[in-house]
Parts: structure tokens; sequence; C-alpha cells
């Protein structure tokens, strides 16, 4: 009986053999067939999938745990700027006294700085790269640029830059050399300088500043519109790429008092927290701003029947008046101004970081929102400034600044510290998912610190990851355009050209949103989902936020605080998604079943795309029983077939499904059932 059983069951394992075959859908094989692709691969180091990307050794600055290190050092700017705008010419004078601390080593005898409107000129290599209709090009053949008024060692009485103590810049494009008089010493040594400048303010400038003309007056508004000093740090020194458009910035924390210089019919926002209300608003804006400090709901600072009122604005000076903000350990500063600016606001109580930095126990954040009567959406964009900063602090890490505000004009999306620019006007679906997304930014990179030249996914992506929850909270029923695995798979089934840490600037063009925001949030949503699991994940992710928080992480910084807050080795992940144009292609080929065998299941995998996953695979009996099992992604470094085998207890398959819980993406489908 024991030969009869044992021919027999061999009997089986063939038949189930050529059905499988048959079944198994796209290019399905039995396990005893080889396909020409293996066998030329036969020798392939599979393993070598699983090394981390060539990233550089840790030392005393960077850490082999991801964290900084003892000798971690950053540099400081601070900046006192002055700046007027004049509304006829739409021109922007300025003059700022930059004070610069070398934390760094090594002196520095010089310094670079960052003139981004020079990408206005007609002949710079930015306007040369892109056409009229893109959307960082320089549209409209505006000739634009900065004009250097004057830079000194000091300043004159006045605050502009005193001619006896004249300092050479060097100005090549859009950067800069500022020759020193003396090195600044290493380690804490200060170097002080005053610039003068002018512009004329673009109509449209690459999606990040501009003029709307609507109404009741023009909307001007301001993005890297002065003279930067440049990022000096431990991996690239100087960090002097050009400004092209795309690219976006990377500069030093600082503090910044500003005083712009404004026609008395306008509303000005900016980054920080207004210090003269007595000067520049009536007695009853100053009333109903304090009763917004007080309220959850949204209360009119100046409502759209006054925005015609001349009552509604104080009548300043010859016409004019200055507004004063002070903003603290920012990267950057920017501002609107406007005659037609509707204006109301909220309070988050509570929210904040307190002095023990736990969440819920600050001061609070104002937010608040600027926009035209055209606007008709936004009587709702406060309330949804509220609930991005009250979601993400409460998910991921407490917001640290103490007002939000959103505005509206010509920018269709762009971030700044405490500022987001927003374009949508009438559509309450796109105000809310460009609202959310541009303060989802204040995290990264306004105080994670990142380099959004080099590692425009590590903001971008970041952010679009948070986007992704934020999303499913507010609408539960609908799937996010950008984040779920499955729908990632499905709307992009071919290899990258590229992979994504490639800098915004050298991307193939049409390709920034799939590859800098798409392909990372998809990438971390699939680390949290189906990789680690919510708690593992959301303790290492956090612990990278704090870790970074105020401090400027690479990418090796982000991977290393992740593996070693997790417990995880992921350099196979890295180098897969970050590192590799691949695809995830896995595929069931074979299911056979041997009668009398306490392991008589044997079901194999394919891996065809290239990119390794975790196996995941639900199995449902003929008796109507199911049962959902997993492989670890280790079994990819034996080759690109693998073979699993288990005790069904006397079960007969039904069918196999990969991926049943849509977690992974696959962008084939069609051979992932047997069955």
């Amino acid at each position: 009986m024991s030969t009869l059983r044992r021919a027999l069951g061999l009997l089986s394992i063939g038949l189930i053999s050529v059905f499988a075959a048959a079944c198994a859908g796209t290019g399905a094989r039995t396990s005893m067939a080889i396909a020409p692709a293996e066998r030329s691969a036969a020798n392939r180091d599979y393993a070598a999938r699983f090394a981390s990307p060539e990233w550089p050794a840790p030392n005393t600055i960077r850490t082999a745990t991801g964290e900084p290190g003892p000798d971690y050092w950053q540099q400081r700017a601070d900046y006192d700027i002055r700046v007027s705008l004049d509304e006829p010419s739409r021109t922007v004078t300025g003059r700022a006294t930059i004070t610069y601390t070398n934390n760094s080593p090594q002196a520095l005898s010089y310094l670079w700085l960052h003139l981004e409107q020079n990408l206005f000129r007609n002949d710079s290599d930015g306007a040369l790269m892109t056409g009229p209709g893109d959307r960082f090009g320089n549209r409209d053949s505006f000739e634009g640029g900065l004009e250097v008024l004057g830079v000194s060692a000091a300043a004159a009485s006045d605050g502009s830059p005193d001619p006896a103590r004249a300092l050479t810049l060097n100005v090549y494009e859009t950067i800069a050399r500022l020759e020193l008089p003396s090195p600044v010493a290493a380690k804490g040594g200060t170097v002080a300088f005053t610039i003068a400048w002018k512009f004329k303010v673009p109509a449209y400038g690459s999606d990040r500043m501009g003029i709307s003309d609507v109404a009741d007056g023009p909307i001007f508004q301001l993005a890297q519109w002065f003279p930067a000093v440049a990022k000096f740090d431990d991996v690239h020194g100087w960090n002097t790429l050009p400004y092209l458009g795309t690219g976006e910035f990377y500069t030093d924390f600082g503090d910044y008092t500003v005083e712009i210089d404004v026609p008395a019919t306008h509303l000005v926002a900016a980054t920080g927290v207004l210090m003269n209300e007595a000067e520049v608003l009536t007695s009853q804006q100053r009333e109903r701003l304090s009763a917004a400090r007080a309220s959850a709901e949204t209360v009119a600072i100046r409502s759209l029947d006054e925005v015609r009122d001349a009552g509604s604005r104080p009548a300043g000076n010859n016409g004019r008046l200055t507004w004063r903000f002070a903003a603290r350990d920012v990267r950057s500063v920017a501002w609107a101004s406007s005659s037609s600016f509707i204006w109301d606001a909220c309070f988050l109580p509570g929210a904040g970081i307190g002095s023990d930095g736990k969440y819920g126990t600050g001061e609070g954040v104002l937010c608040q929102s600027f926009y035209p009567r055209e606007a008709t959406a936004w009587s709702k964009s406060t309330q949804y400034v509220r609930s991005s900063i009250d979601h993400y602090s409460r998910m991921w890490y407490a917001y640290p600044y103490p007002t939000a505000t959103n505005v509206n004009g010509i920018v269709g999306g762009m971030e700044y510290p405490m500022v987001s620019f927003c374009g949508a006007r009438t559509d309450d679906r796109g105000l809310w998912g460009v609202t959310t997304h541009e303060f989802g930014h204040n995290w990264f990179p306004m105080f994670v610190n990142t380099d959004e030249r080099r590692h425009a996914w590590m903001d971008e992506g970041f952010n679009t990851f948070m986007n992704y929850y934020h999303n499913l909270e507010f609408y539960p029923d609908d799937l996010p355009r950008r984040g779920h695995p499955r729908r990632w798979a499905r709307e992009n089934p071919k290899p990258f050209t590229q992979p994504v840490d490639t800098a915004a600037d050298l991307l193939q063009q049409g390709t920034l949103g799939a590859t800098q925001y798409a392909k990372p949030a998809v990438g971390l949503v699939l680390l949290r989902e189906g990789i680690l699991g919510e708690a593992r994940f959301d303790a290492a992710f956090k612990e990278y936020i704090r870790r970074w928080a105020f401090k400027s992480p690479r990418p090796w910084d982000f991977a290393r605080t992740m593996e070693n807050a997790a417990g995880a080795d992921l350099g196979w992940f890295w180098r897969g998604w970050f590192y590799s144009p691949a695809i995830m292609d896995q595929a069931v080929t074979t299911v056979m079943q041997a009668d009398g065998e306490s392991r008589n299941a044997r079901v194999t995998f394919v891996n065809r795309g290239g990119l390794i996953m975790p196996v995941v695979y639900k199995v449902e009996y003929t008796d109507g029983t199911s049962e959902t099992r997993r492989l670890p992604v280790q079994v990819w470094a034996q080759g690109d077939s693998w073979t699993t085998t288990w005790d069904t207890k006397g079960r007969k398959i039904r069918r196999v499904t990969l991926d049943p819980d849509e977690q992974f993406p696959d962008v084939e489908l069609g051979n992932n059932v047997w069955g």
C-alpha cells in the first residue's frame, strides 16, 4: 500500500503542476522550467540587493545611528531687513544688515550669497532652460534681475551701506562671492555686513512670487526676494547650486526682524509675529484680532464689506505705513501685500511646543488667511489651516511657530516658514489640497532643514506622505491621489528612467511630481503599513523629526535613524525604492499539493520586476477556511524564484492570492492569483 500511495502522490503532484502552469496567469510556468533570462543570471550575486546604498561613512558629526554627533555644527545667519514696495512701478527696494556666525571648524575668508532674483533676467541659465508656459519658468519675456546698490562691512547712519567700507561682490548668475576684509574665525566667529538692492517684481515669478491683478488692487507675493547667505555645511562646504527654477532653497536658520513699508491702504501678511499692531491696524481690527486669539471659530478682522471702506485702514504717514515683523529660528521670510485683502483668523489653543517640549502645552497658534473677493472658497481657508496644523502636530511633531498664514494670489502653491501661498480660489477641494500640503511643509523642510536643491524628495515626498493621512482623516471615504501603493502601481506600471534621489533641476521634464512627491510618499506608506507596521514606523519617524528639528539632515541620516530606531535592516528598501528605477512584479506560478505529506503544499513565487519586497499571500481552501501567510524579503537573496512549503492539515488549496490587502505596488495583477 505504501508503494501505491507514493506512486499516486507523485502522479497527483504532476497533474497539479500541469494544471498550475495552465492557470497561473501571464507567463506562468512550473518550478521545473527555467526561463532564458534566469539561465543568463545564474551566477548573479542576488545578495547584493541587500547592501545599503554607498553612503558616506559615519563620523562624529553624523553618526552610524543617524543622530547628529557630538561634533555636529551648523552656521547661523541673522537678518535685520528694511524693505519698501512701490506699487505703481512694481518695484521692491531693500537693505539688510546680516550677521553671520561661523560655527564650522575652519575660518572663512569669503561668503557666498544667493541673488535669486537674477533668475528673471532673460539671459539667465534658468530662463534659457524653461519655456514661457513652464510653472518654474520666466514667463512673458519679463526682464528682471536684482540690482545691488551697495555692500559694505558696516552701515551708514541711515542704515545703508557705508561707501567708506565697501566690500567687493562678484556676481555669477544667481550666486555672488563676497570678499571679506579678514577671515571669519572658526567655532563662533562672526561678521556683519550691510547690503542694499532693488528689483522689479515679475508678474509671475516661477510660482514663488508675483502679482495678481484683482478688482480691489494688485496682490504682491514676495518670496526669495532678498540676498541670502548660502549654506556652508560639513558635506559640501559651500552649497552654491544655482537657482534654475525647479530646485527650491537650502539655507541656515536665523532670527529676522523685517520692516515692510507699503501704501497705507494695504494689509501685509508675513513670516513671524506682527510687532506694531497699534500703528498699522484700526482699533476695531485690534479688538477683532484679540477676539480671534481666543476663538476656535473664524473671526473676520477685515470683512469683504470693508475692503472698499477707506475707514478700514489708518491714514498712515504720507499715505504709507511700515509693518514690523519678528521671527525666530527660520530659514527664510516671505510676505504679501495688497489693498484687496480680506483678513480672518482663529486660534488653535494649547498648540505649539511648551516649555516641557510637548505638544499641547504651548501658547497656541494664530491661524489666519488673506484673500481677495474673487476667492469665494476662502471663507474655509482658516479652518483648513487650523486642521492641518493640529493634525500634523498630533500625529508627528508639535508645530513650533506662533502663526500660520494662508495667502491667495497668483502663486499656485508654495511654502515658507509660517506662510503659504495658495492659488485656488473657487474650488473647496482644491483649496483644501493645496493648503494642507503647503502647511505640511513647515515640518519638511522648514524646521527639518533638508536640501531642496539636491534631495527634493526629502521635503516634497515626506510632506506628501503626511498629507496622505490628513486627507484620509478629513475625507475618509476618498482615497488620496498620492500615497496608496496599489494606486501608484496602476498609474506607474513602467520603470522610471531616473531614481528618486535625483536633483530636482536634473529631472526629465514632467517627472517632478511622480519622482519627488508621489513615489517617496508611496514608499513611506509602504514602509509603514506593509513592511514595519504602524507602531514601529511611527516611533522611528518621530525620532527622526525630533533628532533633526532645526538641523540639516542628509538621506543617510534619515535611513540610519529609521533602521536604528525601528530595529530593521532596510538597505534593500532604500536601494530598491529610492536609488533604483525598478518596479515590483511578483507572480505566483506554481501550486502543488501531495497527499499524505506533513508539508504537502508547495507554492512557487517569482520576482519579475527587479524590485524586491516581502511576499504576502492569502491561501483559500476548499473547506471555506483561509489564512494569510508571509515570506521575508530575504528569500530574494537566493534568486528570483522561491518555493515555500507548509502543512495544510488535510485542507485542499482552492486559490492563492498575492498581496490580498493591496499594501504593495505590484504593477501586474494578472499573475497575482492562482486558482
